[in-house]
């Protein structure tokens, strides 16, 4: 993440419900993707998590980055 969205997100995690809880999800799904990569071996089941993680990872990475889009305009 570019230090100006790091910016952002400091300066609006406070008072945006929102934007705090895509950021917390994301900060949880990456501590939960760096436990099964650190595995060696996965099972299959272990595969799949890893899959659909990244997926919702990306996705709310997504919809923060349009929320910070939003505010970057708004400061414009």
């Amino acid at each position: 993440m570019e230090v100006r969205d790091v910016e952002l997100l400091e300066k609006h995690l406070p008072h945006d419900d929102t934007l705090k809880a895509l950021w917390d999800e994301h900060i949880l799904f990456e501590k939960q993707l760096d436990q099964l990569e650190s595995k060696s071996i996965l099972t299959s089941q272990e595969k799949v998590s890893l899959r659909e993680l990244k997926k919702q990872k990306l996705d709310g990475k997504t919809k923060i980055q349009i929320m910070l889009d939003r505010y970057r305009e708004l400061e414009m």
